[in-house]
């Protein structure tokens, strides 16, 4: 995961423009708000990146917490969410210290396929120590394995056309194909998991698990799981 996490902490162009970057962080906001369970809930946020639309995450719940790896990330994210009182920010490794059943949803969106199997276990065993009994995981943006790159291009594609950023859209997907990403995805790859894979990692993580019906975010070709913290 370390590459991945110099590269998003770097000046990265994973964004076809600002427009872009925007619809999608309230798109996630939007669906990550749909999860909360009642307006005093505890919500974690799991390498939730810049987090944009944090604010309105924040507005629904009562604390949020964004975690996040990449330090130059979280230096943004604390200057920008400063004045929230709400909203904390910490570190990945800061949540093995938190207080444990302290949480009511976890959040875990478009990070799995960043991971290795193992680091994938390790983050379900931390989100399972801090979830209280009957808390809620949800891990969102899970990449198929016979689901190829053409789909998250028709992903975009109809993204940008609902939101009026196609032109900067096809001239992101020829950025992205000469960028960094695409030599980084090339040479360490994406992590890809079947729906029943998937379920299992969960099971042995001591969640009881189902795939959610639609997707968080705007790729419907990609699998959200709901997993509650087993009693």
């Amino acid at each position: 995961m370390d590459d991945w996490i110099d590269y998003y902490d770097s000046t990265h162009t994973i964004y076809a423009s600002r427009l872009h970057r925007d619809v999608h962080f309230e798109e996630i906001a939007r669906d990550i708000i749909g999860y909360i369970p009642a307006p005093d809930a505890v919500v974690l946020d799991y390498a939730c990146g810049e987090a944009l639309s944090a604010a309105k995450v924040a507005a629904a719940c009562g604390r949020l917490i964004l975690a996040e790896p990449a330090p130059g990330v979280r230096g943004r994210l604390i200057a920008r969410f400063a004045p929230i009182t709400k909203i904390r920010v910490r570190s990945l490794d800061e949540l093995r210290h938190m207080e444990e059943m302290s949480v009511d949803l976890a959040v875990m969106n478009s990070v799995a396929q960043y991971m290795t199997p193992d680091e994938l276990d390790a983050a379900f065993k931390v989100m399972k120590r801090l979830l209280k009994p009957g808390g809620k995981l949800v891990v969102g943006d899970i990449l198929q394995p016979d689901v190829g790159m053409g789909r998250d291009v028709a992903a975009l594609i109809q993204l940008s056309w609902k939101h009026g950023f196609l032109k900067d859209a096809v001239w992101g997907l020829v950025r992205t194909a000469l960028s960094d990403y695409r030599q980084l995805r090339t040479r360490i790859g994406l992590q890809r998991y079947p729906e029943a894979e998937m379920l299992a990692k969960l099971a042995a993580a001591g969640f009881s698990a189902s795939r959610a019906p639609v997707n968080i975010g705007h790729n419907p070709w990609r699998m959200t799981f709901v997993a509650r913290h087993a009693l």
